[in-house]
């Protein structure tokens, strides 16, 4: 079914178009995409087109990363109504006519399912558009179709194999085709990391935009808790889940942050290069990072100061408990969120709650459990709900240690309001029988639970493969940790392009060549 779903997707007549006529589009920004569209070098259509004929060069053919599940069949329908608009003097701003993908866990109008890359959800068109999306169309933006992710954005098993989804198979890195893009918005990582778009939307609940983003060589950013609306996303917990810009640039996260808010506030306008000029900065640095690792953090911290920023090491805290605390709110609203969520989808759908879709999951384990189970949901089934004692003091218990315990009081040790620490290590290999194989540091969990905005950028590259850099602040510091993370980037200049290597290492082009 997988096979069968897929190509009747991503084959059809929307690939069968022209290359010769696409502009330029690998390694071109949002911002450039949007100068060239005002100046009249290129239209949304010329666009769709280019970025359609990438999708079908290398996402299915060639280096197959398989990072998109669904192309949209509107795409260019809406792009030559952006482009008569813009010929009738209306612009509605710096995202209009701009093609940009979203992750298959979030709704939208178009004919086409929302997944979240589960089989169960494969007749899930709602034909509606979650807020987010309605304001990014409001905006001007086209959206060119769905990426693949991590299975029920990662809650479904302990043993995961991050970026697999039965309805996408397995995302696989630009950077070397046999390591993990993380997850769970792997597709969007992967997808804008090759320049099949030049942003993307992921979600994230604890790591699963910035991740990817570290992991691919991109800026990510999980923003304030309810800064973007989560609704019509489906869902694995209202406490902790949010949606977030993913791109190649800060000030393209920031443009496509604005789309997706639609507030008046403009990000981008607001990013300087002396951002970081006399701010005091709070710096973790992980016991036992690898050399690599450790050699590109203390070239970006050099540049932190270069930049003029005041850094102060501080020691984390011992927060015991918050791992165990996290995971009871997790599936605790798994279970209720969830539940609620399929209650709302097309009678089509004939998974209307979690214990539905568990059913489902065995009646198909050939196509749904063929590499990891379903152990988080089955214990998630077994939760008592929100009104549960147990439960509420979990959220207490992980807001406390997350926040006043954890990031704050770094932040009043070190007099600081930003902190800073590696994102994460490198991408660890795809592993169908062990999963997920990774025991490094990891800077999402506590902005994740205290809801605070989290800003990964990259700084360069480790062994071959990309690092990035987190920027962490309180809540509603959004427009703090993208003009941090602007002013580091425009003086680190850190990012390199993908290169679709059949492997990684310091040797890896030699040894394997790149992969075409």
């Amino acid at each position: 079914m997988r096979v069968t779903m897929t190509a009747m997707v991503l084959t059809g007549s929307l690939l069968a178009l022209p290359a010769t006529a696409a502009p330029q589009v690998e390694e071109v920004s949002l911002e450039q995409l949007s100068a060239q569209l005002a100046a009249g070098k290129t239209s949304s259509v010329a666009l769709t087109r280019a970025y359609l004929a990438r999708i079908a060069k290398i996402d299915r053919r060639g280096p197959t990363l398989r990072s998109l599940i669904a192309l949209n069949p509107d795409a260019l329908a809406q792009a030559r109504a952006l482009d008569a608009e813009r010929v009738a003097g209306r612009v509605r701003g710096p995202l209009h006519g701009v093609p940009i993908l979203l992750k298959d866990n979030i709704e939208t109008a178009d004919p086409i399912a929302t997944t979240a890359g589960s089989l169960a959800l494969a007749r899930n068109i709602t034909r509606r558009d979650a807020p987010l999306v309605a304001r990014l169309r409001a905006a001007g933006a086209v959206i060119l179709g769905k990426t693949n992710l991590s299975e029920w954005a990662n809650i479904r098993s302990t043993r995961s194999m991050s970026g697999w989804s039965a309805v996408g198979g397995l995302v696989r890195n630009p950077y070397a085709l046999d390591r993990t893009a993380c997850g769970s918005s792997s597709g969007s990582g992967a997808a804008v990391a090759a320049s099949l778009a030049a942003a993307a939307v992921g979600t994230e609940t604890d790591g699963s935009v910035t991740c990817p983003s570290s992991i691919n060589g991109l800026v990510g950013l999980k923003p304030t808790l309810g800064l973007v609306s989560a609704e019509r996303v489906v869902p694995i917990s209202h406490s902790q889940d949010t949606p977030g810009p993913m791109a190649r640039s800060v000030r393209d996260v920031a443009l496509l942050l604005g789309g997706m808010t639609g507030e008046t506030t403009d990000y981008a306008a607001a990013l300087s290069t002396s951002a970081l000029s006399g701010t005091r900065v709070a710096v973790i640095r992980p016991p036992e990072l690898r050399p690599a690792l450790a050699s590109r953090y203390d070239a970006a911290l050099a540049v932190l100061r270069a930049a003029g920023a005041e850094l102060v090491e501080v020691t984390p805290p011992k927060l015991e408990g918050l791992g165990e605390a996290e995971l009871l709110v997790l599936k605790t609203e798994l279970k209720a969120d969830l539940n609620a969520y399929l209650a709302t989808t097309p009678a089509s759908v004939t998974t209307r709650t979690l214990a539905d879709v568990i059913a489902f999951d065995r009646a198909h384990a050939a196509t749904e459990m063929p590499y990891f189970g379903q152990e988080l949901f089955e214990a998630a089934e077994q939760t008592k709900g929100l009104d549960d004692p147990a439960y509420r003091a979990a959220r207490a218990t992980s807001l406390r240690l997350a926040g006043a315990q954890g990031i704050d009081a770094m932040l009043r040790q070190a007099r600081a309001t930003l902190l800073v620490e590696p994102s994460y290590d490198a991408a660890w290999p795809s592993d169908r029988v062990y999963g997920d194989q990774y025991g490094g540091p990891s800077a999402s969990q506590l902005p994740a639970i205290a809801g605070y905005p989290h800003l990964t950028v990259p700084m360069g590259l480790a062994d071959g493969l990309p690092v990035g850099l987190s920027f962490i602040a309180t809540r509603g510091g959004d427009q703090a940790v993208l003009g941090a993370g602007y002013a580091y980037e425009q003086r680190a200049r850190a990012r390199v392009a993908p290169r679709y290597l059949a492997t990684a290492g310091v040797n890896a082009a030699a040894d394997a060549g790149a992969v075409r």
